[in-house]
């Protein structure tokens, strides 16, 4: 049985997220989806999985039923496939940040960077004025990433704050692009970022898995692969997959 993966995401005004939680689960529970959705006043963000009809049941629910009353209307979505169920349970978690910064200046609702789009992104990132930047944690890098982009080498996303102040400069750094998994990260980083000075910041719409669905493996600047927060671990060119780099992690 191959079962339908959905990843999404939407920073949006949600003041009753709390009571929002129960009705949500009830919802995934009674389609038989599995996964984790997060809820905080600035949005909502997860990865769930079950079968195609209970997968897109669940995303008519949120964008058009009357739990959310029509504010998830311009959700993130991306849409995988799993041989086997990648989860073992369903969890709805009320959280502070869909997505942790900690600056709670930052809000990508009111100001983010310039989105472009994987057909659009080879040409951005070999512009040798736009300096690359990967988002994501160390063990994400170093499993697969954009050629010649640089590593900001943190443990959680929280420490991209640090990394921005000590080794950037809006001075210097006139031209930023940056990527992470699905997109929710860059929203965040791009907003902080352009909240320190920075004037042009740049991030691939839909993330890595858009520029793996879109782009030709022919094409493609990205080696390797990229690592997904579930029991597929990797995914590669195509969204295909990569059972190999399961080892790798087992080795860590």
């Amino acid at each position: 049985m191959t079962y339908k993966v959905a990843a999404l995401y939407q920073f949006v005004a949600l003041p009753d997220f709390r009571e929002l939680r129960d009705p949500l689960h009830a919802i995934c529970s009674d389609r038989g989806i599995k996964g984790t959705l997060l809820l905080a006043q600035e949005g909502i963000n997860g990865t769930v999985a079950g079968t195609e009809e209970g997968i897109d049941s669940l995303i008519a629910e949120l964008q058009q039923g009357p739990l959310f009353h029509g504010r998830l209307d311009n959700l993130e979505l991306k849409f995988s496939t799993a041989s086997e169920m990648p989860f073992g349970k369903m969890k709805v978690r009320l959280k502070k940040e869909i997505v942790t910064l900690g600056d709670p200046q930052t809000d990508p609702t009111r100001r983010v960077g310039t989105y472009v789009s994987a057909s659009d992104w080879n040409s951005l990132i070999e512009n040798p004025d736009v300096i690359l930047l990967d988002t994501r944690n160390d063990f994400e890098v170093e499993m697969g990433t954009f050629e010649g982009a640089i590593d900001p080498r943190i443990k959680k996303f929280s420490e991209f704050k640090e990394f921005v102040e000590k080794e950037l400069d809006p001075a210097k750094h006139k031209k930023v692009a940056m990527f992470c998994t699905g997109g929710i990260r860059c929203e965040k980083a791009s907003s902080y970022m352009l909240g320190q000075g920075f004037e042009e910041v740049y991030h691939l719409k839909g993330g890595i898995l858009q520029y793996l669905e879109d782009v030709p493996e022919t094409e493609s600047r990205w080696n390797g692969g990229c690592f997904v927060f579930d029991e597929r671990v990797s995914l590669g060119h195509g969204l295909v997959e990569r059972p190999e780099d399961r080892s790798l992690l087992a080795d860590e």
